[in-house]
């Protein structure tokens, strides 16, 4: 082999190592330029790197990040104990309404027989009776409790015609007060008995007590109501 010949053969080689060695420095390249464009993180730190606090939404992270869900927390919390308390008031209002219906229900379960009068009724009495059966008693009542029939027609009669028109189921719609007086409630009147419901005997008694307590004679009471619209 001549001198020529063995020189082309070690450029060749030269020529390979060459190509082999561009390559590898391009193949570095990449990979450093891959490295630098991701999180910049060294691999020995992963770990320390995973354990540090990360924004969120672009926004730094902050220590009173979490007030709001706390805040959503307690509210949710104040409206289901209002909602509680809500459900149990309203409960009880249904029990009181049941309770006063069987007490009613109860009350007019009672054989509804009214006998003649067992007290004297004053023949001053007399211009009621045939006309209205409940003033005729309630004016013999009247003079049974004390009052003078003058009591009567300028002022007991008026009051409760305003009031009831007499009636013992009279009721008033918006505030629930009934019977003859307009006792609130109306089994207030159970004081006097148990048929306070249907009996004009009871409501009346009832009534011309409350009267003497409150206003001491139904004229005075008849004065408050016309001045108030109430007695």
């Amino acid at each position: 082999m001549d001198v020529v010949t063995l020189l082309w053969q070690r450029v060749g080689k030269i020529r390979v190592l060459a190509v082999l060695a561009l390559v590898a420095a391009l193949a570095a390249g990449v990979v450093v330029a891959t490295w630098d464009s991701g999180k910049k993180v060294d691999p020995v730190n992963a770990a320390a790197d995973a354990a540090l606090p990360r924004a969120t939404d672009g926004a730094p992270a902050s220590p009173s990040a979490s007030a709001p869900a706390s805040e959503q927390a307690s509210a949710q919390s104040k409206a289901q104990d209002a909602a509680a308390a809500a459900a149990a008031q309203a409960k009880a209002a249904e029990d009181a309404a049941r309770k006063k219906k069987e007490e009613e229900e109860t009350s007019r379960s009672v054989t509804r027989t009214l006998g003649p009068p067992t007290y004297p009724i004053p023949a001053a009495c007399d211009i009621y009776k045939g006309k209205n059966d409940n003033k005729w008693r309630g004016c013999g009542l009247l003079h049974v409790a004390g009052f003078g029939i003058d009591q009567m027609g300028p002022c007991l009669e008026k009051l409760w015609d305003k009031e009831s028109h007499w009636t013992t189921t009279a009721r008033n719609r918006s505030s629930g007060a009934y019977g003859i007086a307009q006792a609130l409630p109306g089994s207030k009147m159970a004081s006097v008995a148990s048929d306070w419901s249907w009996n004009p005997e009871t409501q009346i008694k009832w009534g011309l007590g409350y009267i003497k307590g409150r206003y001491k004679t139904p004229c005075a009471a008849w004065s408050h109501s016309q001045s108030t619209g109430w007695y």
